[in-house]
């Protein structure tokens, strides 16, 4: 029961306002998973793991992510619709607000870090109103060990309180839920949403400016895994193209699952401690890795379950955005410490569900850029309201959300890196062939295993070879003729389609759809990254 946990002894909180003792401080994820099943706040699956419902909110809301605008940020910071600017004063009083309203609440506190790469460390003081957002915290970040924890001395702080219900009127927020960001005072602060994600993403939002600004190192929104060799891959993805699965591998060793940088000694590290990996249609036989980390220490985010407490991972009734947050330490073939060499092969995944794109192409340099910058998937009919045919999707950096300087300056870094270290840059296709979505169908996992498996082992030479390859002619990628354990026939999206006017039709619609978004960055970008876009064709 909730009086048998007995929290280590907390450091005072009095720097932040906080005078009260009700404080739990770095607790185990066994008691903060007992003491949230006591409150009733969650219940425990068949699997073992935590299952928790975040409320109202089962995802980020990004129209309420703010920066603060003060003398660090104003001319640094590429302001618009995703860096929205919040007053300095209006900060300090909503801050005060959070404050007087976590005096009266029990309080968990976590002392962790972000940055596997020492001399990149950041630390972190999380301080969270409930027990299984605390918990998150010790999955997703970096866990210190006791010696660490005696001179812990916190940079960074994340103040998070779900229950605070912000007044848009009085305290300049949209609505009454809000994430901000100061990085003058260094501080974090989430209200009015349950949902776990903005805990992470407030940390990675301000590495992304921390680290080129400050520490030339590239920030990343990718996974990475090493091979037996030392072969490094890191695999750029938007939401529900493969990046979590296709870089958890039994052969090879998980670095992480999501947040990474790149330094300028060409190293790779994981900012994290842990993977939040999305569970829609999750099977064992599919995803086993992922599959298997679902146990006692996990914890599972709107899920719908049987009396039994047996999940149905199909059931999307309360979101499509379902997810599972466990520790890394949960994979069995990881990486320790997160760290590894210069990446020998990158991968930028997406889901095209127009049909046009080659399951597999080599970029050169400039298209690596181009393609970076446009951060492009596509969205199908059902998954947003409205939408009833595919539709492009592009996402800055493959990452737009989380980035607050302007995306074409982590382009140049990732472009000199790649030059750099000879890297080789793949795109892979994990959408569609044959057809749109709705006509082709969605190209197989274990072919596209196979394909990055080929690269990863030699079988696909990345040195281009006219025997070898086929110049497409309208994105100018390279495809590979053949790949072991893939038809032949699969490798051009041309010859699945059994309408060669329609292929072209398509793929010219969404060249320019690729061309039209790319304009809001032409005048910032240069000549190298502008070369590496796709044909334009006017119908």
């Amino acid at each position: 029961m909730i009086d048998q946990v007995k929290s280590n002894k907390s450091p005072s909180l009095v720097e932040y306002g906080i005078t009260h003792k009700n404080i739990h401080y770095q607790l185990s994820a066994e008691q903060l998973h007992e003491i949230t099943i006591d409150k009733g706040m969650g219940k425990e699956s068949s699997l073992g793991a935590l299952a928790v419902n975040t409320g109202e909110f089962t995802g980020r809301s990004p129209m309420d992510r703010f920066i603060v605008k003060d003398d660090i940020t104003a001319n640094r910071v590429w302001w618009g619709d995703i860096n929205i600017p919040f007053n300095s004063d209006a900060f300090d009083a909503l801050h005060e607000k959070v404050i007087q309203y976590l005096n009266e609440k029990e309080l968990f506190v976590r002392d962790a870090y972000a940055c596997a790469e020492k001399e990149y460390r950041l630390n972190i003081r999380v301080i969270n109103e409930y027990p299984w957002s605390n918990m998150f915290a010790y999955n997703m970040f970096l866990r210190p060990t006791e010696d660490e924890l005696k001179d812990f001395d916190p940079e960074w702080t994340v103040i998070n309180a779900p229950g605070f219900m912000a007044d848009p009127e009085v305290d300049g927020t949209r609505q009454h839920n809000f994430a901000i960001l100061n990085f003058t005072k260094k501080i974090a602060l989430i209200g009015g949403t349950g949902y776990t994600g903005e805990i992470k993403k407030g940390i990675f939002s301000a590495l992304n400016f921390i680290l080129p600004v400050y520490r030339d190192a590239l920030p990343m929104h990718c996974s990475a895994n090493v091979g037996e060799d030392g072969d490094t891959a890191i695999f750029f993805g938007l939401s529900g193209t493969g990046k979590t699965t296709l870089s958890t591998d039994q052969n090879r060793k998980l670095i992480g699952d999501d947040e990474h940088g790149w330094t300028s000694e060409n190293g790779v590290f994981n900012f994290e401690g842990g993977c939040y990996a999305k569970v829609i249609n999750l099977s064992k036989e599919q995803e086993p890795e992922i599959y298997g980390a679902i146990k006692k220490g996990a914890i599972l985010e709107n899920v719908i379950m049987d009396e039994n407490g047996v999940v149905d991972f199909e059931d999307t009734s309360i979101t499509q955005n379902t997810r599972v947050s466990y520790p890394i330490h949960h994979i069995d073939n990881i990486q320790i410490p997160s760290v590894a060499g210069t990446p020998k092969n990158i991968f930028f995944l997406t889901a095209d569900a127009f049909g046009v794109l080659p399951p597999v192409s080599k970029l050169t340099a400039s298209q690596a850029a181009y393609h970076f910058i446009s951060g492009y998937t596509a969205k199908v009919a059902g998954t947003e309201a409205g939408v009833v045919e595919p539709q492009p999707s592009f996402s800055a950096c493959f990452g737009a959300p989380f980035m607050p300087l302007h995306p074409t300056k982590y382009a140049e870094m990732l472009n000199e890196k790649i030059k750099r270290s000879g890297a080789n840059v793949w795109l892979i296709n994990t959408g569609w062939t044959g057809g749109a979505y709705g006509v082709g169908t969605r190209i197989k996992l274990k072919y596209t295993r196979a394909m990055i498996n080929a690269i990863l082992d030699g079988s696909i030479d990345p040195e281009y070879k006219y025997e070898n390859y086929h110049i497409h002619s309208v994105f100018g990628v390279a495809q590979p003729r053949t790949c072991p354990g893939v038809p032949d026939l699969l490798l051009s999206p041309r010859k699945t389609w059994d309408d060669d006017a329609a292929y072209y039709k398509a793929a010219f619609k969404l060249s320019n759809a690729f061309r039209k978004n790319f304009e809001k960055f032409e005048s910032y970008a240069n000549e190298d990254i502008r070369r590496g876009g796709p044909q334009r064709f006017d119908f």
